[in-house]
């Protein structure tokens, strides 16, 4: 168990120096929650602290997720996600984005894996992903990419 406790602080510190990594990550959900006061929607408090939003979580917060926790209003979804998007340093979604495209960034992949829990996952800092995904070449699924994009097949 401390153990488990050890490693998880120590990739907590080891995000928290590291400049691209946002600090909100680590944040409890009582922070989160004065965050969201400090937009000026405090009335929205109590449905982040009700529904445990803490800096992981947050990660999943998006306009498509805010009605679940009780944010109804048009604008302040709006106002909300992309504050949100701010804070994490994470790139507006298009609805235009075509599935042929690399993933975003590194940064938005690996907050997306942060944003779950288990120990390998908690132990897991922003430089062991990149690290780790550094050589990895990202190539387009061939079940869904169309065929312009799939090597020729010829028989001799």
């Amino acid at each position: 168990l401390w153990v488990a406790i050890i490693g998880r602080m120590e990739s907590e510190i080891a995000d928290l120096q590291n400049p691209e990594v946002p600090q909100c990550l680590y944040w409890s959900a009582e922070q989160v929650a004065d965050w969201v006061s400090s937009l000026g929607l405090g009335q929205y408090r109590d449905c982040f602290l009700t529904n445990g939003i803490n800096g992981r979580r947050l990660v999943l917060v998006d306009a498509s997720n805010l009605p679940k926790i009780g944010v109804h209003e048009f604008q302040h979804v709006q106002a909300l996600s992309g504050a949100v998007r701010d804070l994490l340093k994470i790139e507006s979604p298009r609805w235009d984005r075509r599935i042929y495209l690399p993933p975003r960034d590194n940064l938005g992949m690996y907050l997306e894996m942060k944003s779950k829990t288990g120990k390998s996952l908690d132990e897991l800092t922003y430089d062991k992903f990149n690290a780790k995904f550094s050589d990895a070449k990202w190539r387009p699924p061939w079940r869904t990419c169309a065929s312009c994009c799939r090597p020729a097949l010829t028989s001799d």
